[in-house]
C-alpha cells in the first residue's frame, strides 16, 4: 500500500508543478507577451531553460520551508508515517484543483498561498486527530509567510514604479522617437524575462516538490537513479511547469499581459525587473513569496506610473478577491479530502 501511496504522491507532485506552470509562470511571464517583446513560443523555450536552471540551483533553499517549516512532519511521522504521505497527497491535490479551477477563469493566483493554506489545513485536522497539539503547529512561521504576501506585492509595485520612473525621466523623455527607445528596451526586456523565469524557478518550484520531499525523506529515500533526493524532485517539479506554461498558459498570459494596464518594453521591462528583485531576495534567505503578487504588484506599479486611470481596477478587484479566498479554501479542501484517503490508505 505504501508504494501505491508514494506513487500517487508524485503524481500528484506533477499535476501540482503542471498547474503551477499553467497560473503562476504564466502570470510570471505575461508581462512579455503582453508588451510584444516575446512569442508564447518563445517564451515557452526561454522558461524551459531558466526555470530548470533556478529549481536546480536554488530551489532546495525554500523547499525546506514549506516541507517542514509549518507543520511538525516529524512528530506526526513518529506515529505512522503513512499519516503524513496522506496529508501531504491530501495537501498538493486541495491546492492543485483549486488552481486548476482559477486559471479556468483566467485568474492569476498564489500557488504559494494555495499549498500553504493546504499544509495548514493538514496541521489543523491532524489538531482534530490528535496527532499534535495546537502548540506545535509554526505558527509564528505562517504569520512570516503572510507577511511576505501582503510585503512582496507592495515591494513589486514600489520598485516597478521607481524602475519606470527612472527609465522615463532617462530615456523616454529625453528620447526624439519613443519607438526606437521601445525598440531597444525588447531587448532588455528578453533579459529580465530570463532572470523572471530563473527567479520563478528559485521559489515556487517548492509548491509543486516540497511536500514530496518531506515525505520521501521520512521514508528514507536518498536518491531516485543517478540523482539525489533533492535534485531529481525538482526536475520533476520544473519539467511539470514548463509542461503547464506550454499547455495551458496561454489564458492567465492574456489577463496579466492585456487586462490589468497597457504594456510596452520599457513598462514590461520594469515590471519584470521589480519582480524578479523581490522574489530572488526571499529564495536566498529562503522564504516562499507568492510570484504572483509580486508580479501583480509590479504591473500596478508601472501602471500607475501612468496614472491611476491607466489601470483596470475591476480586474484588480476580482484577482484580490480570489487572492483572499484562496488560503481558506485550500485548507478547507485538504481537511476534507484527508478524510476519505486516510480511511483508504490508512
Amino acid at each position: 500500500m505504501d508504494i501505491i501511496l508514494l506513487i500517487a504522491l508524485a503524481l500528484a507532485g506533477f499535476y501540482m508543478a503542471w498547474n503551477i506552470g499553467a497560473n503562476d509562470l504564466s502570470n510570471a511571464m505575461g508581462t512579455s507577451v503582453g508588451s510584444k517583446a516575446l512569442t508564447l513560443k518563445q517564451v515557452i523555450v526561454l522558461a524551459a531553460i531558466f526555470e530548470l536552471a533556478g529549481a536546480l540551483l536554488f530551489g532546495g533553499n525554500v523547499t525546506g520551508t514549506i516541507a517542514k517549516g509549518i507543520v511538525p512532519l516529524d512528530t506526526i511521522a513518529a506515529i505512522n508515517p503513512t499519516i503524513v504521505a496522506v496529508g501531504m497527497l491530501a495537501a498538493i491535490l486541495a491546492a492543485a484543483f483549486w488552481i486548476t479551477c482559477a486559471t479556468f477563469y483566467k485568474l492569476p493566483v498564489s500557488t504559494t498561498h494555495s499549498l500553504v493554506g493546504a499544509v495548514a489545513g493538514f496541521g489543523i485536522i491532524s489538531i482534530f486527530y490528535g496527532y499534535i497539539g495546537t502548540s506545535d503547529i509554526q505558527w509564528f512561521e505562517l504569520v512570516k509567510i503572510a507577511g511576505s504576501w501582503i510585503v512582496s506585492p507592495v515591494l513589486g509595485a514600489s520598485v516597478a514604479y521607481l524602475a519606470f520612473f527612472v527609465v522615463r525621466k532617462l530615456f523616454l523623455k529625453k528620447a526624439e522617437e519613443v519607438a526606437g527607445v521601445e525598440k531597444k528596451f525588447v531587448w532588455l526586456q528578453i533579459a529580465t524575462a530570463c532572470l523572471m523565469a530563473f527567479a520563478h524557478g528559485s521559489n515556487d518550484v517548492s509548491n509543486a516538490i516540497g511536500p514530496l520531499y518531506a515525505v520521501y525523506s521520512i521514508y528514507g529515500y536518498d536518491g531516485f537513479g543517478p540523482f539525489g533526493l533533492t535534485t531529481a524532485l525538482l526536475l520533476l517539479g520544473g519539467v511539470g511547469i514548463v509542461i503547464g506554461l506550454a499547455t495551458w498558459g496561454y489564458k492567465v498570459i492574456d489577463t496579466v499581459g492585456t487586462k490589468i494596464t497597457e504594456l510596452t518594453p520599457t513598462r514590461g521591462f520594469s515590471a519584470e525587473f521589480a519582480t524578479a528583485s523581490v522574489v530572488l531576495a526571499n529564495s536566498f534567505i529562503g522564504l516562499p513569496v507568492s510570484t504572483t503578487h509580486t508580479l501583480i504588484g509590479s504591473v500596478i506599479g508601472v501602471g500607475l506610473a501612468g496614472g491611476i486611470s491607466s489601470v483596470n481596477l475591476s480586474v484588480i478587484k476580482n484577482i484580490v478577491k480570489t487572492w483572499f479566498i484562496t488560503v481558506p479554501i485550500a485548507a478547507l479542501t485538504s481537511m476534507i479530502i484527508f478524510v476519505p484517503l486516510a480511511w483508504f490508505f490508512m
